[in-house]
């Protein structure tokens, strides 16, 4: 039975020579047929073409790379996931990071890390998903992830598929989000003040995400122009860059938003061109407020007091915004340029809801145009009947 290797990594060192500038060489073991232990070694280059260790180790990234394929059988999940993590993660925000290993760790790796590679079926995978006591886009993401580590193998060489492909798993909602109407956005005003109504006035009428909301400086409004400029989210104080190109483009100010945020400007601590706009008292202006605490402390205290019994949090603010720009008349392509969405079709199918007004008026346009007595040919039909 050949013995199961383990992802080398090698060792990377420095070595003289007699003549030449020194070299450096990548040390790795190898087993034979026999079981016996073999070390091999192999130049990388010279100190002059790599000055550092750190640009001579991500020279022999594809040749460690051929030595694990050559020299070892296929991959736990385990042990896969641990490359995946150290080489793939790192290109990712810190908090998609964070969110991916404690997916990883709660439930792929309990479940699939001592399966090898081959062992994985789509169907026992889709079948698995299916027992979890999570919600359809929990389950999704879990799916994902792990098409994601298996598209890490493929990538790598150390597997010739991806059986998560062809895994089914429905990502749809299982219940409608909340959508606050005029009136309950409004009552939901007259119990805030401060930062705190002016985050909720600026989300409801711009439909930012939370992440760009609290990333905006001061240097970020055009109040001549009459436009906000994105650049950055903040996701746990993390400074990123937008979701796409569409989240890029600038927002518009209406006259009323500008008087609230050149207000606001004159009222807080922070208002200097480099400052942000929701700046922490108590991180002395360095970071904004986190979001977490704003909702739990202030907003959704204040819409109990408001009466309103729905359960709302950030993105709240932005399917309402979705929503009542549909309602009130704006065509598509106008709520998805708005909502800065690349697709139009996740502005229709996940932010925009047609409100109960909305739909009469809509039956009703349709009612105007029919005779309400009826074809001729309807009433011989109902009467022969």
């Amino acid at each position: 039975m050949k013995t199961r290797e383990r992802y080398q990594s090698g060792s990377i060192r420095r070595e003289a020579r007699k003549h030449g500038a020194a070299v450096w060489t990548l040390r790795w073991r190898e087993t034979d047929s026999k079981g016996q232990t073999i070390r091999r070694k192999e130049i990388i280059g010279t100190v002059e073409e790599h000055p550092t260790k750190a640009s001579a180790r991500k020279a022999c990234e594809f040749l460690r790379a051929t030595i694990n394929r050559e020299t070892r059988t296929p991959l736990t999940i385990a042990e896969l996931v641990t490359h995946y993590i150290g080489k793939e993660l790192p290109n990712k925000t810190p908090y998609t990071q964070e969110v991916y290993e404690g997916y990883i760790s709660k439930w792929i790796t309990p479940k699939w890390g001592s399966y090898s590679l081959s062992d994985v079926r789509t169907i026992a995978v889709e079948s698995w998903l299916g027992t979890l006591k999570l919600s359809n886009g929990s389950c999704a993401k879990v799916r994902n992830i792990l098409s994601a580590i298996f598209a890490h193998a493929m990538r790598w060489e150390f597997f010739d598929r991806n059986p998560i492909t062809l895994v089914r798993q429905s990502a749809k909602r299982e219940r409608e989000p909340e959508v606050l109407t005029p009136e309950e956005l409004n009552a939901l005003l007259a119990e805030l003040s401060g930062a705190y109504w002016v985050m909720v006035y600026v989300a409801a009428i711009t439909g930012l995400r939370v992440s760009e909301l609290l990333a905006l400086r001061w240097q970020d409004c055009d109040f001549n122009a009459g436009e906000i400029r994105l650049s950055r989210g903040i996701v746990r104080q993390n400074i990123g860059e937008m979701k796409t190109a569409a989240s890029r483009k600038p927002v518009p100010m209406e006259a009323a938003l500008a008087d609230v945020l050149t207000n606001w400007r004159g009222q807080c601590a922070y208002n200097q061109s480099e400052d942000y706009i929701f700046a922490s008292m108590e991180m002395d202006g360095k970071q904004p407020l986190w979001p977490t605490s704003a909702m739990e402390k202030h907003i959704r205290p204040a819409a109990l007091r408001a009466k309103i019994t729905k359960r709302i949090g950030w993105h709240t603010l932005r399917h309402t915004f979705g929503t009542l720009l549909k309602a009130n008349g704006a065509d598509v392509a106008t709520v998805q340029a708005l909502m800065r969405h690349a697709n139009a079709s996740v502005t229709m199918d996940r932010y925009v809801q047609a409100v109960t007004p909305a739909k009469r008026k809509a039956q009703q346009s349709i009612v105007g145009l029919l005779d309400p007595n009826g074809p001729a040919l309807l009433k011989s039909s109902t009467a022969s009947c």
